[in-house]
């Protein structure tokens, strides 16, 4: 061990050398180790076409993403299963395909999707979990990658250049916007706080900064194991990148840095509601790289709703002799007498069924895969309670859906989100919350929520659901609130039950039309999703929506290089949020992750030469 820091010390103070060094290794890598086969480039070609019509037609759409389980509909010979419909699912199922891989993804609930999926009520439609995404323009990685996997089907609106408004104060709030646009974002915390140039700007360089060490980060997560963990066990890896230097301080930390003004804190650290962990905890690399997400090119909206995501995903991976099958819940993964991942089980109240494949990938979450999913000596074997033990839940997650009498103009509502804070300490807003009873939950105001009307945000709505508007508001609570009625059956929870959840409905309303007077008596749908409703729908374990916790020990360096796309099972890998971080492109972006192991190709560096050629024809 001597001699390893002796040699990392010489390296360390020369950077050439430890380029040089680097690139030996990978090329004896390559050279001397005995590697499975190479799989094809799944971004080889542009494959976009023509956008078609929005199929509005439902049985049609149904017939994509409800195409429930039967072993008849299980293709032959198959190349690997997913578990979860997720977008890291269908992301990962798709690469496979344009590689042309045969997979079969198995989703346990009635739709396709995860949370990317809608659903009808009373004639309104509602998102779930998409409410809008970064960088969907030009040629940027996000959207050259949705391109591709959609063949250039998947059509997005952008939200209103104000995408954002902050709200701070339970009683005549004070509101600040939120601007896309490097400039546009400075010039408007400006206006708000005119004498705090100086942190304003300290905390743009830090995001440019934070986005240039991402690259370095995702290098390291798409390397053989071996090799990262060597460059993080001897401190290499903080010659590649600064990401973890940054990861090393919280959202809090930094902002206490860079200024005394409270009200600017706040506005600067709002959106930790996207994923799920209060400023003092959450890593400000994670903040930091989604604020830039969306302020660099604004924010997006799928044209038709969230279920296009996936409507238009699934033909891709059937094209290639694949399915996407609902209503078939995975109980178990097969492991065969040699320890080697085989296949699933997906249990049927007629029977259980087995089916086998050289690889299975899960997207149900690190927990679920872990600790349900695998027999538990497999799991003792690999010391896989050894890696949960560096992570911990997420926050559960509560989802309020208001279906609204009256078009967008008809009720003033704008493509853009609302953060609404009863202060601007927002620890201590949280800390508070989270520490109330069950009974106590509903009698005073929530202290964070995120304000959302889908409907105006989709140009296509009007036409598909004339007069009609939705709102969605979600907030985070205790998954310990519901957890006595987790076991019970959907829409039969009992009375004491739907009394707790109405009352916390009722508070969150309450609020929010406060800030929205035009819209309180225009109700005509009202319903709200508890911690215990996640678990059912999309098999959250605690009710939380963003995965494991994004707090400062998971992005550590000895951490982030345990959460890899392959396990320690042979030929089981994970794909989705979990392996890289929360949203609709973090998850995205864990698939890539994932396709990069199973493909066993750097296809991070085929995708960047598809998005070099394609910015070349442009």
């Amino acid at each position: 061990m001597a001699f390893v820091a002796n040699v990392a010390a010489s390296l360390m103070s020369s950077p050439g050398l430890l380029v040089l060094v680097v690139a030996l290794i990978a090329l004896v890598l390559m050279v001397t180790s005995n590697r499975k086969p190479r799989g094809k480039n799944p971004f080889a070609t542009d494959c976009r076409r023509p956008a078609a019509p929005l199929v509005t037609d439902q049985s049609a759409r149904d017939r994509v993403i409800k195409n429930g389980f039967a072993i008849k509909k299980v293709p032959e010979t198959l190349d690997a299963v997913v578990v979860g419909s997720g977008i890291g699912g269908l992301g990962v199922a798709a690469m496979m395909a344009k590689a042309g891989k045969r997979v079969l993804v198995l989703e346990q609930h009635d739709q396709a999707g995860g949370c990317c999926h809608t659903f009808i009520e009373k004639s309104f439609e509602f998102d779930v979990g998409v409410h809008y995404i970064g960088e969907m323009c030009g040629s940027t990685l996000n959207k050259v990658l949705f391109d591709q996997l959609t063949e250039g089907q998947l059509q997005w609106e952008k939200l209103d250049d104000e995408l954002d408004v902050v709200s701070l104060g339970a009683e005549n709030p004070r509101k600040f916007p939120i601007v896309q646009g490097n400039e546009a974002f400075k010039k408007a915390l400006l206006e708000k706080f005119p004498d705090e140039e100086k942190a304003i700007d300290g905390f743009l360089l830090l995001l440019k900064k934070v986005r240039k060490s991402m690259m370095g980060y995702v290098g390291l997560r798409s390397m053989p194991q071996w090799l990262a963990k060597l460059l993080v066990k001897t401190g290499l890896v903080n010659y590649m990148t600064d990401y973890f230097k940054y990861a090393g301080k919280s959202v809090k930390q930094t902002l206490d840095e860079l200024t005394d003004n409270q009200d600017l804190k706040a506005v600067l650290s709002y959106s930790f509601g996207d994923y799920g962990t209060p400023p003092k905890d959450a890593p400000f690399t994670m903040h930091a790289t989604l604020i830039s997400h969306y302020y660099y090119n604004g924010g997006y909206y799928p044209i038709g709703g969230a279920s296009e995501i996936a409507f238009h995903m699934i033909p891709v991976i059937e094209k290639a002799g694949g399915a996407v099958l609902v209503r078939a819940p995975v109980n178990q993964i097969l492991i065969d007498d040699s320890g080697v991942a085989c296949g699933v089980r997906v249990h049927k109240s007629s029977g259980d069924i087995d089916i086998h494949a050289p690889i299975v990938i899960s997207d149900a979450g690190l927990y679920n895969t872990y600790q349900s999913l695998l027999p538990k000596k497999v799991a003792l074997k690999h010391g896989l309670d050894n890696v949960l033990s560096k992570v911990r839940h997420g926050v559960g997650a509560v989802s309020l859906f208001v279906g609204l009498r009256g078009t967008k103009e008809e009720l003033g509502l704008k493509a853009q989100n609302c953060w609404a804070f009863t202060n601007n300490d927002l620890d201590a807003g949280f800390e508070e919350y989270a520490s109330r009873s069950a009974e106590d939950a509903g009698k005073s105001d929530v202290p964070l929520l995120f304000i959302s009307f889908p409907s105006s945000k989709d140009p296509t709505h009007d036409q598909r659901y004339p007069g009609k508007s939705t709102c969605t508001v979600i907030t985070l609570c205790p998954y310990e609130w519901f957890e006595q009625w987790e076991d019970e059956r959907v829409m039969k929870r009992g009375q004491e039950y739907k009394d707790l959840k109405m009352a916390v409905a009722a508070r969150i309303w309450d609020q929010t039309c406060r800030l929205y007077p035009q819209i309180k008596d225009k109700v005509e749908y009202f319903e709200m999703g508890t911690p215990v409703t996640n678990k059912y729908y999309i098999g959250a374990p605690r009710g939380e929506i963003y995965g494991i916790d994004h707090n400062m020990a998971r992005f550590s360096a000895d951490t982030a290089i345990q959460l890899n796309a392959e396990t320690p099972v042979p030929n089981l890998y994970l794909t989705g949020q979990d392996i890289f971080c929360c949203g609709l492109a973090g998850a995205l972006f864990g698939s890539l992750l994932s396709a990069n192991a199973v493909l066993n190709r750097n296809v991070m560096f085929d995708l960047l030469n598809l998005r070099k050629k394609i910015a070349k024809t442009k």
